[in-house]
């Protein structure tokens, strides 16, 4: 009989299922968009019921491809869009209001707040995070003051909160459990990432009943089992960790010192700082990267807010290009004498600037300016922020006293599919660029820990032996070149953020 591993990736724009045979090739997989809502300027809601219904069919249908049946799925994985905030009814599941997602701003104003009045060292310390919008603790205290009557509800233990995964394992066991894993519960501004515990101190000054709260588990687990009716019969659920992370392992990044970026609607860069919960010095974020057997792996994480979501913008905003592929042949015949910037702070600058108030804008504008040079400022706009993210971190890991991190990076999501982005990235960070075979990093690190769990794979060490490489870039742009388009891009960003 064959056996499979299912990986649930709940991710920003769309829901997919990919089903893993034991050598880590893909069976079958599917994928369903959904919409996005903006209710106001920086504000990113999604409906429950559509994460819940896309990630359900989704699941099917790779099924179906495949001619999988419950009983040849060994285990299920989900790993999925994080801080992304969900609060439901205990007895009926539903949603008392859309999910905010992690890109919103609203709560800007609480957090500059409570900066003000000095609690961010404190919050710091304990969760590596800072006080931001982008975290669900903010996001939770929202929706309690914003619901009728969901505080005095939540206070009396008949709401439940969770990120994207608790929502999913909720549903997938028919209600019976209500758990995360320690990726997760590291997003929310209300855990410990030392003692791996809820802290009460961050739970009062955020104002969120503890009631609410998920139990907190290791990233490869028993997390449940899902009810008979959903896929013909029960199957495990036994891996559970926050895209970025999943992504990490994905990758086996699992030596300190190892950097993954990974390039979906945001980009996200982690480097592994094994045992160790390095304290940033350049404004980047300490978190968990995973968690087995009780025992915390810590990383160094600079988060972009936009990256393909820009390539987006082109499509579905200026109407300049059909599919996000022709970015590519765009970029390429631009004019490479106009140097163009976009910097896309749409809902604000993440790492390592962590500005929520700037909006994106586009420099170097002339009448010479089309469809192309567009294109290549938008993809050029995630090299610079990645360079950005990767300098902060080889000085945080150089200042902890540690050996030098690795110059190579190991890449995955959808814009890696572009060469031409993937070649510029590595002439702008002046270091190799490393694309594995396997691309769907985020879902093969799901279904790597919900197949840990379940003996279909094997422990990091010989994980890490099955990592191959499909390509490497190297750099090749001239080094008077890349200093004068870094120097543009700064100068773009200082332009932007100065009062």
């Amino acid at each position: 009989m064959t056996t499979y591993i299912l990986a649930i990736d709940q991710g920003t724009t769309s829901s997919r299922a990919i089903l893993f045979r034991p050598d880590t090739s893909i069976a079958a997989q599917a994928q369903q968009e959904f919409p996005q809502h903006f209710p106001a300027s920086g504000w990113v809601e999604h409906e429950p019921d559509d994460l819940w219904r896309t990630t359900l069919a989704t699941c099917r249908r790779a099924m179906e491809q495949a001619g999988a049946t419950a009983t040849e799925i060994a285990a299920i994985g989900i790993t999925n869009q994080r801080e992304t905030t969900v609060v439901w009814d205990r007895k009926t599941g539903k949603a008392i209001h859309r999910a905010i997602v992690w890109q919103d701003r609203r709560t800007a104003e609480l957090c500059a707040r409570l900066k003000a009045e000095g609690h961010e060292p404190m919050v710091s310390a304990r969760t590596g995070l800072i006080l931001d919008p982008y975290f669900s603790g903010t996001k939770i205290g929202w929706i309690l003051d914003h619901v009728p009557g969901a505080r005095a509800r939540a206070e009396r233990g008949e709401l439940a909160f969770g990120t994207v995964d608790s929502f999913l394992l909720w549903h997938l066991t028919g209600g019976a459990v209500h758990a995360t894993d320690a990726t997760n519960a590291a997003r929310t501004l209300l855990f410990n990432i030392h003692d791996g515990t809820w802290d009460d101190d961050l739970l009062a000054l955020l104002r969120v009943p503890h009631s609410m709260l998920p139990e907190v588990k290791d990233s490869s687990a028993a997390f449940g089992t899902t009810v008979p009716e959903l896929f013909g019969g029960p199957i495990a659920i036994s891996g559970i960790a926050g895209d970025q992370q999943a992504a990490t392992v994905g990758q086996a990044c699992f030596q300190p010192g190892m950097i993954k970026s990974t390039y979906g609607t945001g980009c996200f860069a982690l480097l592994n700082t094994g045992t160790t919960a390095v304290a940033s010095q350049n404004k980047l974020l300490t978190t968990i990267a995973y968690q087995l057997d009780g025992k915390r792996t810590y990383a160094l994480e600079g988060s972009i807010f936009v990256a393909g979501a820009a390539v987006q913008w082109l499509r579905d905003g200026l109407g300049i290009i059909k599919a996000s592929a022709e970015t590519e042949a765009l970029a390429d015949a631009a004019d490479p004498t106009q140097e163009v910037y976009l910097v896309p702070a749409f809902v604000g600058l993440g790492a390592p600037h962590w500005n929520p108030d700037v909006r994106g804008a586009l420099f170097g504008l002339t009448r010479g300016t089309g469809r192309a040079e567009i294109a290549l400022a938008a993809l050029e706009s995630v090299c610079y922020q990645t360079a950005d993210l990767l300098d902060a971190m080889h000085a945080d890991w150089a200042g902890s006293g540690s050996a030098s991190a690795s110059t190579v990076l190991r890449v995955d999501g959808g814009m890696v599919a572009s060469s031409f982005a993937m070649q510029r990235l590595a002439d702008l960070l002046a270091a190799p660029v490393d694309r594995p075979v396997v691309k769907e990093t985020t879902a093969l690190g799901a279904a790597y820990l919900a197949g840990l769990h379940a003996g279909v794979f094997p422990k990091p060490g010989r994980f890490a032996d099955s990592w191959r490489l499909e390509r490497r870039f190297t750099p090749s742009m001239e080094p008077a070149t890349r200093t004068r388009k870094l120097a543009g891009w700064h100068d773009a960003v200082r332009r932007l953020t100065m009062p």
